[in-house]
């Protein structure tokens, strides 16, 4: 039985992709930010406050706020449908 709802599961899940086009807009925030950082970090004077405080800043921003969210993002009418579509699920199977 347990075979049976897992392969289901399998191909419902087959053609949907799980990024939007707003997790891709919050991703190439990111990578603008992570580029920016870069630039701030690779200007004169080395020992500036642009190399040293808003450089880091913005590659942190970047790699660990940023980017994790635009993975991780989904939005609420896309929960909600998973969630009515599990229920609807669990209460179909005996």
């Amino acid at each position: 039985m347990a075979r049976v709802e897992s392969r289901a599961r399998r191909k419902s899940k087959v053609g949907v992709l799980p990024f939007t086009k707003t997790n891709y807009r919050i991703i190439a925030v990111g990578v603008v930010l992570i580029v920016l950082g870069y630039v701030a970090l690779s200007r004169e004077p080395w020992d500036g406050t642009m190399a040293l405080v808003v450089a880091p800043i913005l590659l942190v921003l970047g790699y660990c706020v940023v980017i994790p969210f635009g993975i991780l993002y989904r939005s609420k009418s896309e929960q909600q449908a998973n969630t009515t579509s599990a229920l609807t699920e669990q209460q179909a199977t005996p």
